[in-house]
């Protein structure tokens, strides 16, 4: 018996007397703007004729099964339900239908509906919708895992619980990254010079054009569009004699006696100013910008430049002058913060209270406001971690935190001569309270700074100084909360008690006048202080023995940003973006120990990985990074021991459906209906109304209007039947709307589909007829069941024939 079949003429259709899914294989296009392609149509015939008394009258069970299976269950693939799919390929009503994504996404059924589902979407109603797997994966048979994931239990969870209050820490369950980028899957800008190793030190020019990499013995000028152009290199290498004394002293003459370069600052717009280690000899010279050479003004570079390329350092050039923080001797047991200038240098204390076996990070300048309200001085901020002097342990308790000197301090006339007399220090805290997890080692800051902030914002990495399970955390804080600290906290002071670990306690007794450690300001030039060195020696003497701050430096909204198990944390840099909803967010972009890049953003009260990217082959530590935030073209710049990668804030060309882009809930990315393609918003100037972006991960602007329905008619009356809907996404981009219906045919009928929508309306019509022939419908069956049982007794004896043909092949082998 032949298929019933569909077509925008009328077809004829010899019997439709069982329940039975009929094919469609015509088409109908419409060449408007507007266009929809009718793939199939969907009508379940069911005829009056009862299907039980017709197979009642045959022989039994056996020809029931066998009609059953011929026109009930195909042998085609076909679904038993047939269904109409409209696919939207162009016009205005494409743009407003956007793309629903590879799951799929379906529109609320009209009141008792049963809505049938497709594999994608049944998959979709088990998943979070806003941390589902990768596009790739989400319509592929789901593999067998290669590693065992094992749920915590509660008797290992009540151990980790009870070593974590022996060791100060706790399990932190973090966001996972929702995609992962390995290194082949993305485009990325690379630059390695061969023997050249230790990317170490990036800095951007000021136009923004040119990277100048600092690495072990080379300067390099490159291309900041694209790091593989090389434009200049300058070489600086160790003399042979000092490699020969170097090793007599016990260093490596293959890998320390060399020259690590550690410090490159801008000096003015023609010169950089460049140190390295020089074979534990630090030395500083110019580098002339024109000609990119050395201009050979040697100068001592102990106090500015690490002697051992494996000790820590930090710098920061400020007005033409040096602050340096780093080691002054050989042995690097003697810690240093100064400042390098010809006429007022200066230097911190050499004392334990000041600095205590610092491990320092980071340096950076914060300006005067322009409306005064700051302390009257530009400030310089340290930050370092370094071994507590407040507690005493069985160990080493190392304690985060941020410094302060005054740009405008000479030093005291009499008490503290070159030294400090703005130097005070305080504690950063970033912890969990809630779990008594505390982030107690620093590994770098970044000082975020934008036209709609009102004051620099502080973004720290930190990690647990027991970190054997590999927990990271990301604090912000606010500068306002730092510089209140230092302004109106309270001091701390040495005491001895007996039977305490607490060398140093608040002190509460009265403090001079000026305030111990403030930058001279208004105030202070009205008392007649104009400078640090008119101080009275009492107040220079309280900073001297005080210059640990009681208070500590808390963060934004008291919790860490983000936090992070199985990986470590070592470079951070953000920026500040604006959505397509004019919300800024902060945007982290932050480097791992295994060569990885994760990209986060906070979400009212969660934080979210939008995604990791591998950016090193082998793994390697990421030892730097720098970001550019300039319009149109940003980028993010890591380095490594054996190179440095470029890679752009954003891969949004990468989500290839609606869903996918908005689902990553990524603040640069948006879904462009017109190019069908998701684009970084800081690319584009498409009209916002052509784009799609939800932050809250919500793809429902991916579905379509909302006022898209479908309307089935009869022979020109509207069913009242239930409609169910559909929507699909093919990989090029366009979605398929599906509806469906069930129907009872007696007689020859057009039915009318339409789909209506504030974007536009259409309607196929398609004719039905039946013809009824005048045999009797027994004669009919009569003729039909002995066609049947020719069939099957031609199967039996074919099957009896494969029979002995099996037997006879057993008989062989045995």
């Amino acid at each position: 018996m032949p298929h019933p079949s569909w077509g925008p003429e009328a077809k004829k259709i010899e019997r439709v007397s069982f329940r039975c899914p009929c094919r469609s294989d015509s088409e109908v296009t419409w060449t408007e703007d507007l266009r929809v392609e009718i793939v199939s149509f969907p009508v379940i015939f069911r005829a009056k004729t009862s299907e039980d008394s017709i197979l009642e009258a045959t022989e039994g069970r056996f020809w029931r099964q066998k009609i059953q299976n011929f026109f009930v269950r195909p042998k085609r693939s076909t679904p038993f339900k047939n269904r109409v799919a409209f696919n939207v390929g162009g016009g205005d009503l494409a743009r407003r239908l956007g793309n629903a994504g590879p799951r799929g996404s379906h529109r609320p059924p009209a009141p008792g509906c049963a809505v049938g589902r497709s594999p994608q979407a049944l998959s979709s109603l088990h998943r979070d919708t806003r941390r589902g797997p990768p596009a790739h994966e989400r319509l592929l048979p789901k593999r067998p895992l290669r590693r065992l994931h094992v749920r915590m239990c509660a008797p290992v969870g009540g151990l980790l619980a009870a070593l974590a209050m022996v060791f100060g820490m706790a399990v932190a369950f973090a966001p996972k990254p929702r995609i992962t980028w390995e290194h082949r899957d993305v485009h990325l800008e690379k630059f390695h010079e061969p023997d050249i190793f230790n990317y170490s030190v990036l800095l951007l020019s000021e136009d923004k054009t040119t990277l100048y990499v600092g690495a072990r013995e080379a300067v390099f000028a490159l291309s900041a569009r694209n790091i593989s152009e090389k434009q200049h290199e300058a070489y600086w290498k160790v003399s042979e004699d000092k490699k020969a004394k170097c090793a007599e002293k016990g260093k490596s003459r293959q890998t320390e006696c060399l020259n690590y370069i550690r410090v490159l600052q801008p000096l003015g717009a023609s010169a950089l100013y460049v140190c390295g280690t020089n074979a534990f000899q630090p030395t500083c010279d110019h580098l002339n910008l024109t000609s990119f050479q050395f201009l050979g003004r040697s100068e001592d570079g102990k106090g500015r430049c690490p002697f051992d390329p494996a000790q820590s350092y930090t710098s920061v050039m400020v007005d033409g002058e040096l602050y340096s923080g780093t080691s002054y001797n050989f042995l690097g047991s003697e810690p240093i913060i100064s400042r390098n200038s010809s006429h007022s240098p200066l230097r911190t204390e050499y004392a334990i209270p000041w600095l205590n076996e610092p491990s320092f990070v980071f340096a950076d300048v914060m300006r005067e406001r322009p409306d005064g309200m700051d302390s009257g001085d530009d400030r310089v901020y340290f930050f370092f971690t370094e071994v507590s002097v407040e507690y005493e342990f069985v160990f080493k308790l190392m304690i985060p935190r941020v410094a302060r000197v005054c740009k405008g301090d000479q030093g005291g006339l009499r008490t503290l001569q070159k030294k400090w007399t703005s130097f005070l220090k305080a504690r950063l805290i970033c912890s969990r309270p809630d779990s008594n997890l505390v982030f107690n080692v620093l590994q770098d800051v970044f000082v975020l700074r934008a036209p709609d902030l009102k004051e620099p914002v502080i973004y720290g990495v930190f990690t647990p100084q027991l970190n054997n399970v590999g927990l990271s955390a990301v604090c912000a804080y606010n500068l306002s909360t730092a510089e209140a600290v230092f302004s109106r906290g309270k001091y701390m002071q040495s005491a001895t008690v007996e039977q305490s670990h607490t060398k140093w306690v608040r002190y509460n007794g009265a403090v001079p006048t000026p305030r111990p450690g403030a930058c001279i300001n208004r105030e202070a030039r009205a008392a007649n202080f104009s400078s640090s060195l008119s101080l009275p020696d009492k107040t220079l003497q309280f900073v001297k023995d005080h210059p640990l701050m009681d208070s500590s430096v808390t963060p934004i909204d008291n919790r860490p940003r983000l936090i992070r198990s199985d990986v470590n944390y070592t470079q951070i840099v953000v920026d500040r973006t604006q959505a397509l909803d004019g919300t800024f967010y902060d945007v982290m972009f932050v480097g791992t120990d295994r060569g990885t890049l994760h990209k986060a953003v906070s979400l009212e009260n969660e934080a979210h990985i939008i995604e990791e990217t591998w950016l090193f082959q082998d793994s390697e530590p990421v030892q730097t990074l720098l970001l550019n935030s300039e319009q149109g073209r940003r980028f993010v710049y890591a380095g490594s021991s054996s190179g440095v990668v470029q890679a752009p804030v954003a891969f949004c060309e990468k989500h290839a459906t609606c869903e996918d882009c908005v689902l990553a809930r990524d603040p640069y990315c948006a879904w462009s209906s017109d190019t069908k393609a998701c684009m970084a918003l800081h690319q584009t100037d498409s009209p916002s109304r052509d784009l799609t972006q939800q932050m809250s991960g919500d793809t429902s602007g991916c579905r379509g209007p909302a006022d898209v329905h479908f309307v089935w008619e009869k022979n020109g009356r509207e069913l009242e039947t239930c409609v169910p809907t559909q929507t699909h996404t093919l990989p090029d981009g366009r979605t398929h709307v599906l509806s469906w219906l069930r129907d009872a045919i007696g007689e020859s009928a057009e039915y009318r589909c339409s789909v209506l929508s504030s974007a536009g309306n259409k309607t196929s019509r398609v004719q039905v007829t039946v013809l009824r022939h005048e045999v009797t419908h027994q004669e009919q069956w009569t003729r039909e069941l002995a066609a049947w049982r020719a069939v099957a007794g031609e199967h039996d004896r074919m099957m009896r024939s494969w029979r002995k043909a099996w037997e006879s092949c057993d008989k062989d082998t045995l």
